[in-house]
């Protein structure tokens, strides 16, 4: 990764073109899209949501035929957080690190996913605590630092680090484009990284803390009335930040180094015009980030699922997303986004494999 030798002015620059090259879908090909499924030897409408899945994901392909949905990559990125500190988690920190560990003997939720899903995974290391971890052939070390500061008291991250982050989140995306990689999906490893994804909803779409607090991985004897206060303490900390609209300042105060390198894999990956998989509370989080810098990040993304994590539903409302499974999963790691890879798979299937009235002869 190239992140470490970058210079502000070229970080900002690279961030600047990415937006600038993320553009809304074409009308034109997505309207044409449709009537290629519409022409499908089945009734109007009868696949339901997978008709939507196939148009959007043609659309976003440039009307190309056939339509692929392979190859996948995804990323699981790893941070601490600073705000552990208020003594919000009853999961110690030490957590994520050993989750990493985990993630590279194949023993976590993401593998087993990831493997079924046929879908590449990759552990990235954006902001780990500690000593640097061996090298691995799954594991990226792209560390901007070691965790961030409590976003309660003072920024999480300098808007450096914060722009370090988002330029490792395109290099990612940049990368599996490289290596011909039609999907990308981000998800996370972070004990507290709830608090500061519920700080970012209520910054930047106006949501109220107490809708968007829940348990991550485990509330202690504090509550979630005391995680609450912390969040609402958050937001009057960086009051006049988040009053001035400047995304890179409100997601360096309170953002985490994994959700910033989330949001730089779902820009990366609209900018090359790739279909990218938005995963549960935390990376919806990084989302209305990306969201920030560039509202057409959205034409490119499919929510994958609803988390059970308190909030993601009002938040998922507040942009205006529903997406395609609901399960309950709140496990993050990126799992309900490998989860809908068969389902994009299907629907290019469907668009690419299914005969017309035309050509099987049908007359209705």
């Amino acid at each position: 990764m190239s992140t470490a030798q970058s210079t502000p002015a070229a970080m900002q620059d690279r961030l600047d073109a990415a937006c600038r090259a993320i553009t809304p879908l074409d009308q034109t090909v997505l309207d044409a899209a449709w009537d290629h499924i519409n022409q499908l030897t089945k009734p109007l409408g009868s696949l339901g949501k997978l008709e939507e899945i196939a148009a959007r994901l043609a659309a976003i392909q440039g009307g190309a035929s056939p339509i692929e949905a392979y190859p996948a990559r995804f990323f699981t990125i790893a941070g601490d957080h600073g705000v552990v500190a208020e003594g919000i988690n009853s999961t110690p920190q030490i957590v994520t690190r050993q989750q990493i560990h985990n993630f590279l003997n194949g023993g976590g939720g993401i593998n087993a996913l990831c493997t079924a899903a046929g879908a590449e995974l990759f552990i990235v290391d954006a902001g780990v605590k500690g000593e640097e971890f061996a090298p691995h052939p799954m594991l990226i070390r792209a560390r901007v630092a070691e965790g961030t500061a409590n976003l309660a008291v003072e920024p999480a991250m300098t808007q450096e680090q914060c722009l370090a982050a988002l330029t490792l989140g395109m290099d990612l995306a940049e990368d599996a484009v490289k290596a011909g990689c039609r999907t990308l999906g981000a998800g996370e490893m972070g004990i507290g990284n709830t608090t500061p994804s519920a700080a970012l909803f209520c910054a930047f779409l106006g949501a109220d803390p107490a809708e968007m607090t829940g348990p991550g991985a485990g509330v202690p004897p504090i509550g979630l009335e005391g995680k609450t206060r912390v969040i609402k303490k958050a937001l009057a900390t960086h009051a006049e930040t988040i009053a001035s609209g400047d995304p890179l300042a409100i997601l360096a105060a309170l953002g985490g180094l994994e959700i910033a390198a989330m949001a730089g894999v779902f820009l990366g990956g609209a900018a090359a015009k790739r279909a990218v998989i938005i995963d549960g509370f935390i990376a919806t989080a990084a989302f209305a980030a990306a969201r920030a810098f560039a509202p057409h990040v959205a034409d490119y993304c499919f929510f994958a699922h609803r988390s059970g994590e308190n909030g993601h539903t009002k938040a998922l409302e507040l942009l205006g997303q529903d997406p395609y499974l609901n399960f309950g999963f709140r496990l993050g790691e990126g799992t309900g986004a490998a989860l809908f890879m068969p389902l994009l798979r299907s629907a290019a299937s469907v668009y690419n494999t299914m005969g017309t009235f035309a050509s099987a002869g049908v007359v209705l």
